[in-house]
């Protein structure tokens, strides 16, 4: 809970800065994805958000879903796409871990984490712009300070404190 809140206080803070979702510590490359939209939306797009009901179910894309994982459902982008989010005076570039949205006319769907970090809590417009890709992982969109260790992964769950 207090990542998520650190990662809102990012993005209001900075107001036009730019927050990276977890992508493995690298920043989205320049370049757009091969076949992906590059140009940014030119209207604003509904935007809905999931979260309680779907923690601990896997994602499309393999991710488990959890209050902290920052990322958004598309139905038609490939798995790791990177796109830039704008809701009003925020800025959070999050990954495409799932697919959807299928109701209320929404193009997008957004994490409980991405929805907190840029202070939604409705359906909204936003605009978007496809940034990068990266590489689609079971831990893409996973804040760094909550993956788990080597050991933690390798042995399926947590490791003695």
């Amino acid at each position: 809970m207090l990542l998520v809140l650190a990662i809102a206080l990012l993005c209001a803070g900075a107001g036009s800065s730019t927050a990276l979702a977890a992508t493995g510590g690298a920043s989205a490359p320049g370049t757009t994805t091969a076949g992906a939209p590059s140009a940014p939306s030119t209207k604003a797009q509904i935007a809905t958000w999931f979260g309680p009901g779907f923690y601990g179910q896997k994602t499309a894309c393999g991710q488990t879903m959890s209050p902290v994982i920052v990322g958004v459902a598309s139905r038609t982008l490939p798995c790791g796409t990177l796109v830039l989010v704008d809701y009003k005076s925020h800025h959070l570039t999050v990954p495409v871990i799932d697919r959807g949205p299928y109701g209320n006319g929404a193009t997008w769907d957004l994490t409980s984490g991405a929805a907190s970090a840029l202070t939604i809590t409705e359906t909204v417009h936003i605009k978007t712009k496809i940034v990068g890709q990266a590489p689609n992982t079971p831990l893409l969109g996973m804040p760094a300070e909550v993956q788990p260790t080597p050991e933690e992964a390798a042995s399926g769950g947590t490791t003695a404190a």
